[in-house]
Parts: structure tokens; sequence; C-alpha cells
């Protein structure tokens, strides 16, 4: 008969004992800390670095702390610990278009209305789904983020030498991301330059929400007029800094609210757009797609320009205006 100490409370789950784990080419480079939150799903964050603290968790039989990186080979000594069961709903495994795969890579044509990831009321997203649908995947991180409405490219890395190479690259402004994304208004400039800062701050409801402020982040896009239509203006947008929601609000900020934008947009037209009528066919998603990014392939060397061509929804729409973009 167990002693009533003995007992786990159905919620949880202990692991019997302490593991012995190699680290890998792939895992090689991670501080322990982060290391340990990753393998150690469910466990409370604090109990992670309690057991960092207390010399439990052990390399190569010595004690670390918590700055300490992982090198190859080391073997890791992970003490028992309790585990709350999952409360989420799993993911569901899913595919999404590949527009390149390799050892280093993944890239994917994301559709508009997919979250990239889980959080803030969203169980899960693309990177969740992937996982699911490849178990066998010993690495998979989001390279870059999209917004949940806006479409195309997505850059995954299977190796983290391609996902710290990447984030390099990008830190450093040497990818080309490029957007096509219609506006309402008339637009003027063959090719206009918009730097306005901008800074991240949440709602009352805690919602994620950026505004231009004098003291925000640098912040600079360039757009390119390709087509005007009586009430729209097709344009691409040339990222020369990523901050959230950028296009979105240097757009809105300087008086275009892109078609169907449903933060920063003209919430009359949106509503209007939902239906069409005898100029129009209906709009009903945000009018955003990342249509072209050029980087280094992070093991080849090789420069590598990607395009996923414009989503479906949204070239029926310009088809209804009366000049589909490949025209």
């Amino acid at each position: 008969m167990k002693m009533q100490n003995d007992v786990v409370p159905p919620s949880t789950a202990v692991q019997p004992q302490a593991q012995f784990v190699t680290i890998s080419e792939e895992e090689a480079g991670q501080r322990i800390d982060n290391y340990l939150l990753r393998v150690c799903k469910g466990v409370p964050k604090s109990h992670v670095y309690r057991i960092l603290r207390s010399g439990e968790v052990r390399v190569n039989k010595g004690r670390i702390d918590q700055l300490y990186r992982l090198v190859e080979g080391d073997v890791v000594r992970i003490p028992p610990v309790r585990i709350a069961e999952k409360t989420a709903p799993a993911a569901p495994p899913c595919e999404f278009k590949i527009i390149f795969e390799d050892a280093h890579l993944l890239v994917i044509d994301k559709p508009a209305g997919v979250a990239v990831h889980g959080g803030s009321g969203v169980s899960f997203g693309v990177i969740e789904q992937l996982r699911a649908s490849r178990p066998d995947a010993k690495f998979l991180e989001l390279v870059h983020r999209l917004d949940r409405d806006t479409s195309g490219l997505l850059l995954l890395a299977k190796k983290r030498s391609a996902l710290t190479n990447l984030h390099e690259q990008m830190r450093d402004g040497l990818t080309d991301k490029r957007y096509l994304v219609l506006v309402a208004g008339d637009w003027k400039n063959a090719r206009q330059h918009i730097k306005l800062p901008l800074h991240k701050y949440t709602t009352a409801e805690g919602e994620r929400r950026v505004a231009v402020q004098a003291d925000g982040l640098a912040s600079h896009t360039v757009f390119s007029l390709l087509r005007k239509y009586p009430a729209f203006a097709l344009l691409e947008a040339e990222l020369k800094t990523g901050r959230t929601h950028q296009i979105r609000v240097h757009l809105s900020a300087s008086g275009f609210a892109i078609a169907g934008d449903d933060k920063y947009g003209d919430f009359a037209l949106n509503r209007a757009l939902l239906k069409g009528d005898a100029t129009r066919g209906a709009l009903k998603r945000m009018f955003l797609h990342a249509h072209q990014i050029t980087f280094t392939h992070p093991e080849t060397g090789k420069n590598m320009t990607l395009n996923a061509p414009l989503a479906a929804e949204c070239e029926r729409f310009l088809v209804s205006l009366g000049k589909p973009l490949a025209q």
C-alpha cells in the first residue's frame, strides 16, 4: 500500500529517475537554461532555475551555471522532475505549400488566417502543426514571423546553425523582404520612403498594438507603385527594418489604409468589402502578401531569391477591379 505522500496527483506526472542526455550538433550552442526550458515542457520556469542553482543538473559530471553554453558531445544529467500534463489540445498535423526545402531550410507559403505559433488566444499555429506532421524532425524553428492575416513566404530552420545564421543576416540587414499590398486611396508617388518611429504597446484587453511615437524604434519602409485602380493602389513594400506591424502602421499613419486591415484600417471600407458590388468583387481578408525574400543560404553561401504567387483570393479581387497582377 502506497504512503499518502507517494501518491502523484492525476494532473501531474513524475519523470522517475535522472536522465542522461548527450548533446547533438543541432543542440550545441544553446544556454543550458534555455535547453532545459525546452526539454522540460510543463515544468515551471522557477523550478528549472532552482535545479540549476542547486547543482542537480550536471554537465559531464560537473556543476555549471545557467549561462553555460552546451557543446556537442556534452552529457547532461537532468534530475527527476514533476511535469504538469498538457491541458491544451494537441495541434493537428498539417503540411503547407512548400516553396523550398533542403536539409537546412523549409520555406512555405502560409495562408491568411493562420497564426505562425500558438499564444494570445490561439491554441496552435503553423510551427506546432508542422512539428506534429513531422514527428521525426530533430529541429524545426521559425526564422521570422508573419501576422496571422498576412499570407506568403515563411522561413523555418531545420538546423540550429541555419537559424543562427539567418537571424544574423536579418539583424545585419542582409535579407530583402518584399510584400504586395493594396491600399485605399489615390497613391501618387512611383517610389516613396516612409520613416516613422514605431512604439509597441498592449491594450487594456491584452491586444498587441503599434503606434507612431517620437521615442519609438526607427523604422523604414520603401513603397513602389505597381498599379493604380479607381479607388485603390497596388504597392510593393520593401522592408528596410522589421518592426511589428510595420507596413500596416506606416501606411495607416500616412493616410492609406490597407484593404481589409482590421486593426489599423478603414473599418467602414472593410465592412463594405465583405460583399461585392457593381464595381468589384468581395474581399474577406487583409490584402497583404509576403511575395519575395532574398537571403544567403546558410550552408552553401548561395544567394537565393524565393517567390510566392499572390494568394488566389487577392488575385480574384484584382481581376474584379479590372486588372490582374499578371497583366
